[in-house]
């Protein structure tokens, strides 16, 4: 009797060896398929471009150097993928200025992106009184003084690509986009609703 039984349990041992097996084949097999089909289809990034941007304050007091700035933003993301969706999770933009955040990340809601498809977004970004590293500060003072400000607007994100009904993962998606914003009589803005609007229509970096 105990000699069957250790028959029985190596059969039953060895089932489910080929039972695990087989769902490991299984799922290698589908992982290929889902290879296969991403290198054929090759997803490209998102092109982004930053159409204008109305400043409504830009603010800068002294010692210490503090910056109040409040703007809106019209940025544009177009798919170019034929086959592909994108699914946009966790988007942000600020402004910075030499590399310095100077604004709040305001959050942007989920959207998915269907093939070929324009996404629209027009968010406000704010700064009350946000300190200004020292150095920054010096380049400040002379930006002011030739009415010329270069500031770079920035989405972080996390995206997903869609083929079929396959999702992928989650990638993170660093956006940079130049706004040079001009003062006084260099001023290229136009005077709307208590902000002086900029046409910048300028294409942004995308880091995937």
């Amino acid at each position: 009797m105990g000699h069957d039984c250790g028959k029985h349990g190596y059969k039953h041992k060895k089932l489910i060896c080929r039972i695990f097996i087989g769902f490991l084949i299984f799922q290698i097999a589908v992982l290929f398929i889902v290879f296969l089909v991403w290198a054929i289809l090759r997803p490209t990034k998102p092109s982004f471009t930053i159409q204008d941007a109305t400043v409504y304050a830009f603010n800068v007091s002294t010692s210490p150097c503090l910056l109040t700035s409040t703007i809106q933003l019209t940025i544009t993301s177009r798919n170019p993928n034929s086959k592909i969706g994108v699914y946009y999770d966790n988007l942000h933009v600020y402004a910075t200025y030499r590399d310095q955040q100077i604004t709040l990340p305001t959050r942007l809601p989920s959207e998915y992106q269907g093939h070929k498809e324009i996404s629209v977004w027009s968010p406000f970004v704010f700064g009350n009184l946000v300190p200004v590293a020292p150095h920054n500060a010096m380049a400040l003072a002379q930006d002011q003084i030739s009415q010329m400000v270069d500031l770079v607007i920035k989405l972080d994100c996390r995206v997903r690509f869609k083929v079929g009904s396959f999702i992928s993962g989650r990638y993170h998606l660093d956006v940079r986009c130049p706004a040079r914003i001009t003062f006084g009589s260099r001023s290229t803005g136009v005077l709307v609703g208590g902000g002086v609007k900029y046409q910048l229509v300028q294409g942004c970096s995308v880091s995937l």
